[in-house]
């Protein structure tokens, strides 16, 4: 057995945990000065200064946020590969909402970030590229593993 079996309380800690999961999502679409999920829709005031954009920001906080992102989604994919059950509590949460929505946000942005950049050294661009296509297959994966469990599977069954 898991150690989930063994201790269930470890559910209630990891639904206290998912809010902090997903401010991960919202931190990294702050960072590239993108709309967070649920924040208000107003149009900005054309005098308020321009934000930090995934485009302009300084090479090392790309790197940053491309590896946070690589990180995140590797680690979330390997626990609910490992431990599927863990899906329902994720998915209480909003999770596959949450996920494409971060997504189709982020990914794009990022991507044209690294593409359009200049860069000294090409073996930079080639990690960035290779760590945001494995962070993208990641978070595909983990959408795979949710929508398996919480809808495929009870219907299987």
């Amino acid at each position: 057995g898991n150690i989930f079996t063994q201790q269930p309380s470890y559910f209630s800690d990891l639904d206290e945990t998912l809010p902090t999961i997903l401010q991960v999502f919202n931190n990294i679409l702050h960072k590239c000065g993108l709309q967070c999920e649920g924040a208000s829709a107003e149009p900005q005031k054309l005098e308020e200064k321009v934000s930090v954009t995934a485009g302009n920001m300084p090479l090392q906080e790309l790197k940053d946020i491309v590896l946070y992102l690589c990180d995140t989604c590797t680690t979330l994919w390997a626990f609910l590969d490992v431990f599927p059950l863990a899906c329902q509590t994720f998915q209480k949460h909003e999770f596959c909402y949450r996920l494409a929505s971060f997504y189709e946000l982020a990914i794009p942005e990022l991507e044209s970030a690294i593409k359009k950049r200049h860069y000294e050294d090409n073996s930079v661009f080639a990690d960035l590229w290779r760590r945001i296509s494995h962070s993208r297959k990641k978070m595909t994966e983990v959408f795979h593993i949710l929508v398996n469990q919480v809808c495929l599977q009870p219907i299987l069954e």
